[in-house]
Order: C-alpha cells, then structure tokens, then sequence
C-alpha cells in the first residue's frame, strides 16, 4: 500500500519542483484547445492578432473588426513624445485602443533608455476617416509631458538665450483609413 506522506514526499525539500510542476500543468490546461473567445475552427478574425504598418504607410485599407498598430520610437529623457491629436478618426469607422509603450531596456529602469510607443486602432463600420499623431522633440514642444500634449501644435516660442533661428513646428503624420 502506498502511503499518502510517500506520495508527497517526491518533492521534499524543493518547493521549486512543486511550483514547476504546477506550472507545467498550468501551461498544458491553458495551451490545448480554443480559447473561450475563438471558435473551434481557430480564429478567424485578426482583432487579436494586430496587423502593424510601418509609420511613414499613411493610407491604410482594413475590413471591419480588424485591428492595426503603429509604433514609433519615443524618449522622455530627450523629451520624444508621440500624441494621438485633434482630427481623431471618426468613432463610427475607427476607434483607438489605447498605446502601449515597451521600454528598450526591459523591465529594469535604465536612465536614458528609449523605448517603443505602439498605438493600437480597430476598424469598426464601413467608411473613410483620418487621424493625427504629433511628434514633439525637446526642440519643437513646450509644455507638454508622456501623456500631456502641448497646449498648441505650432512652433515652441523662440528661445531668449540668443539662439538665432526659430524653433521648428511638430512632425504631424495624419493617416487616412478606409474600412471595406
């Protein structure tokens, strides 16, 4: 007869094994079959698969439900910052599903790392909309934060230390979207 204690003596001494074990089993229940949200057949829409497009791609044909990224590179300690700005995309056509950043450096905080900036849109109905993102550098915003654009879009005010040329405008990038 086997003993309940002999049993569970196959991880004495190592809490790690049973974790690993757990784990494992885990991955195994999570991994066969579809997901609660997919059909048995696999998925057949690309909402939870992103399509990305390059920045400079500023036409973007998509079907209704699918979802598409952009991702730029941004840096808060050289004061990068990209904004989803006024025209934002007809909500009946195009939605935004928020931005995400992943920082070059992982999960460890590294003074003067960059990172990337992924905006994630889904197309809803049928139909034509733009959008607008802002590009501000240290040298063409004033006043604007990570998640706070500037008050205008224009040209920051000329610098008073003497510096003899007038600061450039923001780098705006407006996309057209048609949704078929």
């Amino acid at each position: 007869m086997i003993s309940p204690t002999r049993t569970a003596s196959i991880f004495r001494g190592s809490r790690g094994g049973a974790a690993l074990a757990a784990a494992a089993l885990l991955a195994l229940a999570t991994s066969c079959g579809p997901g609660a949200d997919e059909p048995a057949g696999g998925s057949t829409s690309t909402a939870s698969r992103p399509t990305s497009h390059p920045v400079k791609d500023t036409s973007i044909t998509a079907e209704p439900g699918e979802r598409f990224t952009l991702t730029v590179d941004q840096n808060a300690s050289t004061r990068e910052y990209w904004y989803l700005v006024d025209p934002e995309p007809d909500s009946s056509v195009l939605v935004s599903r928020g931005q995400d950043y992943a920082s070059d450096s992982g999960d460890e905080p590294v003074a003067g790392a960059g990172g990337r900036l992924t905006f994630t849109f889904e197309a809803k109905g049928k139909g034509t909309t733009q959008f607008t993102l802002l590009h501000c550098t240290f040298t063409t915003c004033q006043g604007n934060t990570s998640s706070l654009p500037p008050e205008t879009t224009g040209p920051s005010a000329t610098p008073t230390t003497g510096a003899t040329t007038p600061s450039q405008a923001p780098e705006r990038i407006t996309y057209t979207v048609t949704v078929n």
